[in-house]
C-alpha cells in the first residue's frame, strides 16, 4: 500500500479511536452528539491530512475514501451504541 493511501487509513482509525473513547467516556443519552462531533474531526482531520501530503493526483478519491470509511465506522459505533441502549 502506498503512502497516501495509508493516510486514508489512519482517519480510519481515528474514527474507531473517537468511537471507542465516546462509548466509554460518554453518557448514554450524548452518544449521538459526541459521535456527530468526532465525524467533523474526522472531516477536517482528513483534509489536513490529505494537504499535508502535497500530492495532487487522486486528492478527491483519498478525502472521499477518508471521509466515507469514518462514516461508516462511525455509524457502526451508533449501531452498537442503539443495541446497548435496548437492553
Amino acid at each position: 500500500m502506498n503512502r497516501q493511501w495509508i493516510s486514508v487509513a489512519v482517519v480510519w482509525l481515528l474514527g474507531a479511536l473517537c468511537a471507542l473513547v465516546v462509548g466509554l467516556l460518554s453518557s448514554p443519552g450524548n452518544y449521538l452528539a459526541w459521535i456527530g462531533l468526532s465525524l467533523a474531526g474526522c472531516t477536517i482531520a482528513t483534509l489536513c491530512i490529505q494537504l499535508a501530503t502535497g500530492q495532487k493526483k487522486g486528492y478527491v478519491s483519498r478525502v472521499t475514501a477518508s471521509i466515507v470509511g469514518a462514516t461508516l465506522v462511525l455509524a457502526a459505533a451508533t449501531g452498537v451504541f442503539a443495541l446497548m441502549g435496548l437492553s
